[in-house]
């Protein structure tokens, strides 16, 4: 089975929106990890349906490292995003992290990724696990 690691903070909001998506697309063919920056994230994740939760630096450090793939906003990748609950050492251990990086291209730093289409947040959701994440994870129909 594949682990997914899903990393949001404030208020978990995007978070949650993948995690319902893969919960309904893979059903229990993929064991998602809720890692928040802070409780308040990983509580509404949780409740998204998350089989598994963990708050803060030192989860998000240690959790990474056993993840088959990490899902996030580019802000995962950026010290002090998400108005500084991003530190540099979650950044560096997701950047050391084997395992595959799946980012959508949503920030409110001052970063522009060229090249990207500017859509909703469930067309990216929907793009991510179609083209990216069914790599990974066979669908509940039977890959």
């Amino acid at each position: 089975m594949v682990r997914i690691a899903v990393i949001d903070g404030q208020g978990g909001g995007i978070g949650t929106t993948i995690i319902k998506r893969i919960k309904e697309v893979f059903g229990e063919r993929a064991e998602v990890w809720a890692l928040g920056t802070n409780a308040i994230a990983t509580a509404q994740m949780m409740k998204a349906g998350a089989n598994r939760g963990a708050s803060g630096e030192n989860a998000i450090r240690h959790s990474a490292a056993q993840v088959d793939v990490i899902i996030g906003t580019i802000a995962i990748l950026l010290s002090n995003a998400m108005m500084g609950e991003m530190t540099a050492s979650m950044v560096c251990a997701i950047g050391e992290s084997r395992a595959a990086k799946l980012i959508l291209p949503l920030t409110q730093e001052p970063i522009s990724v060229v090249g990207t289409i500017r859509e909703p947040l469930p067309h990216m959701v929907d793009r991510l696990i179609s083209e990216h994440l069914s790599q990974y994870v066979g669908s509940k129909e039977g890959n």
